[in-house]
């Protein structure tokens, strides 16, 4: 069989295969883990934020321990101040309400962009007044007599 024909992905394949059988393992050898004891650490309740924190990095030391070393280290007001440069660090939630007058102010303005300017006519503001007037008399009316009281059965005229 001729290797000069031979697909690409097939002497790929080939010579995967063939690479463990030449050469032995020849990883690097891992060292070791030592059976060190953790370093001698500070009492957790005597940190202060000046205090050093390495040691509590260690893989050897108590996960629990490492983590109530970092709360103790995290809970420094240092730590709870934004920072300014961070454009996300700011609470854009909380805002003042809108004023009332200015409110009416930017409805006035989308209600004539969206319908135009009021042209109120001679004539329409007579039939506004003339209804306002009707509706003014109507409520100053005298109470019902007798004659005018609603009867069952009787349509209004």
């Amino acid at each position: 069989m001729t290797r000069d024909k031979e697909a690409f992905l097939d002497r790929w394949s080939r010579l995967k295969q063939e690479q463990p059988a030449e050469q032995p393992s020849q990883a690097p050898a891992v060292p070791q883990a030592k059976n060190e004891p953790a370093p001698p650490l500070q009492p957790v309740e005597e940190l202060r934020p000046d205090s050093d924190f390495t040691p509590f990095m260690n893989p050897q030391v108590d996960p629990e321990t490492r983590r109530s070393a970092l709360k103790k280290l995290f809970a420094d007001a240092h730590y709870n101040e934004p920072d300014l440069f961070e454009p996300y660090s700011a609470d854009f939630t909380k805002s003042e309400p809108i004023p009332e007058e200015m409110l009416r102010a930017i409805n006035r303005v989308r209600d004539v962009a969206v319908k135009g300017p009021e042209k109120v006519t001679e004539e329409e503001r007579l039939a506004e007044q003339a209804e306002q007037q009707k509706v003014e008399l109507s409520a100053t009316a005298v109470a019902p007599t007798q004659e005018t009281k609603d009867v069952p059965g009787k349509q209004d005229a």
